[in-house]
């Protein structure tokens, strides 16, 4: 996963007291204007590596961030907090565009900071020392003020790299099958039946329960099972921009869908508001095969239900395993999957 080895970005305070104190060092082991131009070299070369250090550790969104991860970090990092004064005059519209935007001013200060290094090193070379020690302090004081202008940057990047780092390991490479519908309804039980996906769970930022990941290996082809509780079992409606945006997000993952329903009622929906649900499905997820299921055939309530006003695609018995392996194997046929072969000469 891009984000999950993203380091600590330091505060503006922190780089300071790092900085000037390595350069303090730096100054004690040599003397007269040499001791001078070693701390302004060290104290601006710590600014300004360490503050490069924070972009580079990033992925270029544009090019190294999959479309499922991008949409993800759009939703999820926050862009309530006013953002710090900086060079780029540009106001973003989402997570992403602000975090870039802060990323943008950072790298602003790294370059800032040579430039004031290479300004004032040639003053702290044909001069006395006292003269020499009264243009390193004003250097100081220059590059001191550059960290402070990014502050509220570099706390928004940490904010975003915490945010980010613990989002659960789903391969958007991996053919893909998310499973939906109403709670109660048998999802998790599928995923956690044909992949044995006990505690492989994490939770999203925007969900009140873990996303359930389960895998599956057929003709050494490995299958991603994704259960989204909170996103894809209510209505579009009852979504918040965030929840819906998070499910923008999916239709880059899937390539097959599996809706649950429980013709018995028995999960506390009824069956009316269940189709509703899978109809808002398909009409999303108009690219992607939709599979509709109905789950708890044992159940007398099922035999009795009108299966084929459902259109339901497939039943079974999650609690007696009837068909439950049928369901699986048709969703891996709907999904298609080609793996990609080296080039044979």
């Amino acid at each position: 996963m891009i984000f999950e080895d993203l380091p600590t970005t330091p505060t503006s305070e922190e780089l300071i007291d790092k900085a000037f104190s390595r350069a303090a060092r730096a100054g004690k082991a040599k003397g007269g204007l040499e001791a001078q131009q070693s701390m302004l070299q060290t104290a601006a070369n710590i600014i300004s590596d360490n503050l490069e250090n924070v972009v580079t550790a990033w992925p270029d969104f544009e090019y190294d961030a999959h479309p499922f991860y991008y949409e993800l970090a759009d939703a999820i990092v926050d862009v309530s907090e006013p953002r710090s004064e900086g060079t780029a005059d540009a106001q973003a519209s989402g997570g992403v565009d602000e975090l870039r935007q802060s990323l943008s001013e950072v790298m602003w200060a790294s370059r800032k900071a040579r430039e004031i290094h290479q300004e004032y090193q040639p003053r702290l070379r044909k001069t006395d020392v006292d003269t020499a020690r009264k243009h390193r302090k004003q250097a100081f004081a220059r590059l001191a003020d550059i960290v402070e202008q990014v502050d509220d940057d570099l706390l928004r990047i940490n904010e975003a790299r915490n945010d980010l780092r613990d989002l659960p390991d789903i391969d958007p490479e991996e053919p893909t099958i998310v499973v939906a519908g109403y709670p109660n309804v048998g999802k998790s039980s599928f995923v956690n039946d044909v992949t044995n996906a006990r505690g492989e769970t994490a939770s999203y930022p925007f969900t009140t329960k873990g996303i359930g990941v389960g895998h599956v290996e057929q003709d050494h082809i490995r299958y991603q099972l994704v259960d989204t509780p909170g996103l894809l079992d209510r209505p579009p409606e009852e979504r918040n921009e965030i929840e819906s945006q998070a499910v923008s997000a999916i239709e880059h993952l899937a390539n097959c869908m599996l809706v649950m329903v429980d013709p018995s009622g028995e999960c506390g929906y009824p069956v009316e508001s269940q189709l509703e649900l899978r109809d808002s499905i398909v009409d999303q997820f108009e690219s992607v095969p939709v599979l509709t299921v109905a789950n708890k055939s044992d159940r007398e309530e099922v035999w009795n239900a009108d299966l084929e006003e459902m259109d339901a695609d497939y039943t079974m018995s999650i609690e007696t395993g009837e068909n439950v392996e049928a369901v699986l194997e048709a969703a891996i046929e709907a999904v298609d999957y080609e793996p990609e072969l080296p080039f044979e000469e």
